[in-house]
């Protein structure tokens, strides 16, 4: 089993910035690629940034520019550096990773933005 442990969610007034931290832990051997996901109340989750093995990143439209995903040294930790926020970005953010084919979550950490 793998798990997902989130971290570095709050409440952040609009124009600051957060960094979120995930920690992949148990069987992990070969990770194709981590992700951000969020969910809004009332909307479906939605993709937020990706990173592949090798570094490839990938990001929604309304956060390109302002988000930063990134990995870690030891390859099981993943971040997002969110700066200038704004109250659209207030949702659930969720840690995701592919190994051999099949998915994995974290459990979510929540993420305000006031105006």
């Amino acid at each position: 089993q793998v798990q997902l442990v989130e971290s570095g969610g709050g409440l952040v007034q609009a124009g600051g910035s957060l960094r979120l931290s995930c920690v992949a832990s148990g069987s992990v051997f070969s990770i194709n690629s981590m992700a951000w996901y969020r969910q809004a109340p009332g909307k479906q989750r939605e993709l937020v940034a990706a990173i592949t093995r090798g570094g490839t990143t990938d990001y929604a439209d309304s956060v390109e520019g302002r988000f930063t995903i990134s990995r870690g040294n030891a390859k099981n930790t993943v971040y997002l550096q969110m700066n200038s926020l704004e109250p659209e970005d207030t949702a659930v953010y969720y840690c995701n990773l592919y190994q051999w084919g099949s998915p994995y979550w974290g459990q979510g950490t929540q993420v305000t933005v006031s105006s």
